[in-house]
């Protein structure tokens, strides 16, 4: 229970990845905020059936003011804001080409969820976390950013923006106790990637020290190491969890 009444909000979290930071965090003794635009009830239910506890808010990370009223109805049922896991962001149904093929509407919406929304969550857990003098925010960027995973320009540059917006965010709030990491996932057998067929992770296998499949389950450790106090005096890095594909 090395979160025991912390409270946590998870972005992207009513699935996927998101799901099972949102899992990991409840059974370190979290409150957590399961918050998605789709509806986040069945995640609340499953850590409700778990002895957790959990509030579930639909919200719009690219919406200020949805991102807003967020946040004070956590605070206002749980009355404060702990850790933030920024996790939400466009990926799965983005489809690889060359970069000159990209939609300018398609850069523009990656763009938008994966680096503004990061931003606006941000700045609204902000005001709380300067009141408490502590705070964790943990971001979640990506491997391909190590890489350079060609034909997938704007999502690959999305991430990168993480990577620069966490290490520049940390400078400014570090005074008030706040924290703010990256975590660089490798290919991930998400629920996503698992409908693209059974070669899905076949690349990436090839590339790392640990010769399986990463699973979800492989980065919820690092997160509750990056929300809990063991790491106070870490921040503004990128840790890699990638079973030593990209050894950074």
């Amino acid at each position: 229970m090395r979160l025991k009444d912390k409270v946590a909000i998870v972005t992207g979290s009513a699935q996927g990845i998101g799901r099972v930071y949102a899992l990991r965090l409840a059974s370190e003794g979290a409150k957590v905020v399961v918050t998605d635009v789709l509806d986040p009830g069945a995640t609340t239910r499953e850590i409700s059936a778990q002895g957790g506890e959990a509030l579930a808010l639909r919200a719009d990370v690219t919406n200020p003011q949805s991102v807003e009223e967020m946040v004070r109805n956590t605070v206002n049922h749980f009355g404060r804001v702990d850790i933030l896991v920024n996790n939400a962001a466009l990926f799965g149904e983005l489809e690889r080409r060359p970069f000159d093929q990209i939609p300018l509407d398609e850069w523009d919406r990656v763009m938008m969820v994966n680096v503004k929304g990061i931003f606006i969550c941000c700045r609204a857990v902000l005001s709380s976390m300067k009141l408490q003098r502590k705070g964790r925010i943990i971001n979640i960027s990506s491997g391909t950013v190590l890489q350079g995973t060609p034909s997938f320009l704007h999502y690959v540059t999305s991430k990168g923006a993480v990577v620069a917006l966490t290490r520049a965010l940390a400078r400014e709030v570090g005074e008030f106790g706040i924290t703010v990491n990256t975590i660089a996932p490798g290919h991930t057998l998400s629920e996503t990637v698992r409908r693209r067929g059974p070669n899905a992770d076949e690349r990436a296998l090839a590339t790392r020290a640990i010769r399986r499949s990463q699973v979800p389950e492989d980065l919820a450790g690092t997160v509750v190491f990056l929300a809990s106090d063991d790491s106070e005096f870490i921040t503004g890095q990128m840790i890699v969890v990638d079973g030593g594909s990209a050894l950074h």
